[in-house]
Formats: C-alpha cells, structure tokens, sequence
C-alpha cells in the first residue's frame, strides 16, 4: 500500500479511556488506545489522552454538576479539550457484556453539552467524527460499540464505516488485553483482526475528519435549530415541504 499523500497534521484527536482502574497505567484498554494513538501521530494527528477516572467527574446530564450538588467536577475543564478535538475515541472495557458504568458517564456528560449550539446553529458536536475501543475477556464488542456509536450519532457526531474495533479472550476468566505470556509476548497483540479493525477504523476516522474540516463542517440548511421552523419545517398536518 503506498503512502498516504493526505496532510492531517492540523487535526486533534482526544482518545478518552473509560476503564475501571483507577490509573491510566493499569489500563488494558489504554493499550489499545495507544495503537490507536500511534497510528494517528505517525500521521501528524495531535493526540491527548484523558482517563476519566484519573479526574473527578460525576454522573448528570449539566455542564456543570457542582450547579447541582456536587463538590467538585472536573468535566468543565476536560470539556475544553474534547471542544478542541475533530476525532473523539472512547474506549471502554466490557463488564457483563456492557460498556463500563464510567462510559455511561462519559455519555452522559456527552449529552450534557448537546444544548450548546455552533455558528451555524448546529449541535456543538457536528464536524467532529466518533468511533470506540472496547476489550475484555467476555462477549459483547459488537454490543457495546452499536451503544457507543448509537449516543455519539445521536448527539450530532459523525460515524464513518467500521468505527469500531476491540478485543476479547477466551469466554470467562483468563488473561486481558496485553498480559505478558510466558514467551515473552503480550496476549491480543497479534490478533489479525484486532489488528485490521484498529487500523481500518482509526484510517477512517482520519479521512472523515479531513473531508468535513475542508467541506467546514456539515451544510446547515435544515438542521439549524434556531431557524427550522423558519423555512425548513415540515407541515405534518398539512403535508406540503416549505424548504
């Protein structure tokens, strides 16, 4: 394959981990994050990395949660970052066959920020692309990421082919993602298709990023909230488009 010709050096990306350990370090999804990463800087992307649970951020659906009873939050300030971003990655390990309770979290704050509108009158999330990470040693990749990709679309973020890619092990209790083998290995790393859909989805992620930074974002004839009902409202009781 020849060398991509495209320039993505003024793109950023936030891969945001969602996993229950306490420190990014501990993290079996941040090495998959890392790939990820390592794709999109070997391209020039500009990347950072928030492990939410490294920072004090509680569950709500306000911008800011101490407006709500909450001593602290930090999510005002990790927002700025995610604001900054074109490419948003989340990655998130599977419990019970389900995205982590701190990626419901994460969404939660996601829809937070969804009243905040563009110049174009448009949710604050258009322009940008998502797509998710998911690992663990049990069923539920495919399961997860229809969720996470379901809430990104929904709150107005773009999703491009297979914005999805993960890995898991045998079906109960075993090695994680990355768990060094007695050979000296590290267990999931040369799992082809772990390997194709990471590359494949992070490629992704980086065209579509660059075909909306150029177009300037998604046309905003009849999605502008602010003007809808001027001149692109259906008449539901008398069917006839006034666009």
């Amino acid at each position: 394959m020849s060398q991509s010709q495209t320039d993505y050096s003024d793109l950023r990306a936030v891969l945001i981990n969602t996993s229950l350990k306490r420190k990014s370090s501990d993290s079996h999804t941040r090495l998959l994050l890392d790939a990820v990463a390592g794709i999109l800087e070997k391209n020039g992307v500009s990347v950072e990395h928030i492990h939410l649970l490294e920072h004090d951020v509680p569950p709500g659906i306000y911008p800011d949660m101490t407006d709500h009873g909450w001593d602290r939050d930090d999510w005002p300030v990790l927002w700025k970052t995610i604001e900054a971003a074109q490419i948003v990655v989340v990655g998130t390990p599977l419990w019970l066959g389900e995205e982590s309770s701190a990626c419901r979290v994460l969404i939660e704050r996601f829809y937070a920020m969804s009243g905040i509108l563009n110049e174009k009158g448009q949710s604050i999330y258009y322009g940008k692309v998502g797509g998710c990470v998911v690992t663990g040693n049990e069923d539920g990749i495919k399961h997860a990421a229809m969720t996470i990709g379901y809430a990104l679309s929904h709150l107005g973020f773009v999703i491009p082919p297979q914005a999805d890619c993960g890995w898991i092990g045998e079906a109960g209790p075993g090695p994680s993602y990355g768990d060094m083998k007695e050979d000296g290995g590290r267990v999931g790393f040369d799992n082809e298709f772990t390997q194709r859909n990471t590359t494949i989805m992070t490629w992704n992620l980086m065209h579509l990023a660059r075909m909306l930074t150029d177009a300037g974002g998604i046309p905003n004839h009849g999605n502008n909230r602010e003007e809808w009902k001027a001149g692109c409202r259906f008449d539901f009781e008398n069917p006839e488009y006034r666009a």
